[in-house]
């Protein structure tokens, strides 16, 4: 385990207490932390030097939480000394970035998971059976919220710190990455620093979705919207009622008339369906490590990681043309001759 800032001891605590991995080493440049986390789990060595990890032949997977300015080098460096690599979202820095680690992954036949810990969300797990099972109909629009008062970062962006959430559950229940994003970003403390953002995306299916993203807001919200044809879903991550079915919707019927139009408005019930409360960061360092030993294919694969990529660097292309539609760079081939 490299890095013990912010979200590496909730990583530490979930691999020290999953059957499927063995937690050997953790790993920060501050010795502090490397010893307060020792002193929780005494039996899990300490090192305050990657090459300790690296070089380390007991260590056969590393799980990386590090600013994101650091994920490409230490993930290039971890799977080029051979280990299977989880890196906290996003996967890289840049477009170039990724598709670099994700060949170097098939390379070495190497398991690269991005840790988009979303996916493994029991309610976004839900939301994804219905619209694939056809039950919301054809999705018209999805607006999400992301807010929270606090932890600014000082190498990032909102839009490069929350987008990637946002942006990987999208990918996940359409299966489909937007041609166009248009962003309005605003950095209201640190002004060089975006800490609000707006982002509108298309698909070509037809799709529109709106992101708010903001660490500037009275109060958390976690909230997505799924408008289909058929029914509504409400998702939000802080309710005790986490996904919310409506059957509700409109539909326009033949006119009876030249110029008539005749809408018919259905207000159903609300289906509160039940949800498991696994925890998603256990189910995904699970996965990683299953897919690792039986060889099956991650949920969250080094190539939805770079699509998350490839939709933030369109979103930063538009907050840099003054918000004008950016085209989402076209997805690059990882089965070729570096397969």
């Amino acid at each position: 385990m490299i890095g013990l800032g912010y979200w590496g001891p909730n990583l530490v605590r979930n691999l020290f207490e999953l059957e499927s991995a063995e937690l050997v080493l953790v790993c920060d440049q501050r010795a502090e932390a490397v010893e307060q986390v020792r002193r929780r789990y005494p039996s899990v060595r300490g090192a305050t030097s990657t090459d300790d990890v690296l070089e380390d032949p007991a260590v056969e997977a590393v799980v990386v939480a590090t600013p994101i300015g650091t994920h490409l080098e230490l993930a290039r460096a971890s799977l080029s000394a051979g280990k299977h690599t989880l890196v906290e979202k996003p996967l890289a820095d840049s477009i170039a970035g990724a598709a670099e680690l994700a060949h170097l992954a098939r390379e070495r036949g190497l398991v690269l998971v991005p840790g988009h810990t979303f996916l493994y969300s029991p309610p976004v797990q839900a939301v994804q059976e219905m619209i694939s099972a056809g039950e919301l109909g054809d999705i018209y629009f999805i607006s999400t919220s992301r807010v929270n008062l606090g932890l600014h970062q000082s190498d990032a962006s909102v839009v490069w710190d929350l987008a990637p959430h946002d942006f990987s559950i999208l990918l996940y229940w359409l299966r489909e990455t937007p041609t166009y994003v248009t962003a309005l970003s605003r950095g209201c403390v640190i002004p060089d620093t975006p800490d609000v953002a707006f982002l509108n995306l298309e698909y070509a299916s037809g799709v529109i979705a709106h992101a708010e993203l903001a660490w500037l807001a009275p109060s958390k919200l976690r909230r997505t919207t799924v408008v289909g044809s058929r029914k509504m879903v409400v998702y939000d991550d802080t309710s005790i009622e986490p996904v919310r079915v409506f059957d509700s919707g409109v539909t326009l019927r033949d006119p009876g008339t030249f110029g008539e139009y005749r809408l018919s408005y259905r207000t159903g019930d609300i289906v509160s369906p039940r949800v498991d409360v696994s925890e998603p960061l256990s189910l995904e360092l699970d996965d990683f490590c299953r897919s690792i030993r039986g060889g099956s294919q991650p949920r969250a694969t080094a190539e939805l990681g770079l699509d998350v990529v490839r939709m933030i660097e369109a979103a930063e292309r538009s907050l840099t043309q003054g918000g004008a539609r950016a085209e989402v760079a076209a997805a690059e081939s990882l089965s070729g001759p570096s397969a």
